[in-house]
């Protein structure tokens, strides 16, 4: 469960905030950012020693700010369920496997002996050879590094034993 996804279905509900300064604010929680700054109606604010309370109207605590948040258990809830449907949604329409990558292989200017391999996993694997050969087929894949070159011999099959 996401921080913001949480205080996005807070909104509306009461809420405690601790500061990192100790102070606590308990009020409902009327509107939150990207940044976690939220804005809370109907505030009572309490010092770090717990012996002064002020009644706000309105308060507005910059997210950096922040050190504990509570919310009710029913909020838990219901994040819970949203994430369980939107879970079943994609399983539905097929989208589990979504940025699956997988192999791509261009082969381009294949009459000048060019073969290129790019490698586009998910993980982010590295690129395969740009493998320059003459004659057919192209030639073999290169070593190491992210763009290895070998050179295949004229008129041969693809089986260069070139340089890098």
């Amino acid at each position: 469960m996401l921080p913001l996804s949480l205080l996005n279905s807070s909104q509306g509900h009461p809420m405690l905030v601790e500061l990192k300064s100790g102070e606590t604010l308990n009020g409902h929680l009327f509107n939150c950012d990207a940044w976690m700054n939220l804005t809370l109606k109907e505030v009572v604010q309490t010092n770090a020693d717990g012996t002064r309370f002020f009644r706000l109207p309105e308060a507005y605590v910059r997210g950096n700010n922040i050190k504990y948040l509570r919310v009710p258990d029913e909020v838990l809830e219901i994040v819970r369920q949203k994430n369980q449907q939107q879970r079943e949604e994609r399983q539905r329409n097929g989208l589990n496997n979504v940025g699956g990558g997988g192999n791509r292989n261009y082969n381009n200017y294949n009459n000048r002996g060019y073969n290129n391999n790019y490698n586009n996993a998910a993980g982010g694997g590295q690129r395969g050879g740009y493998n320059r050969g003459g004659g057919r087929g192209g030639g073999n894949a290169g070593r190491g590094g992210q763009y290895g070159s070998a050179r295949g011999g004229r008129g041969g099959f693809g089986s260069g034993n070139g340089r890098y």
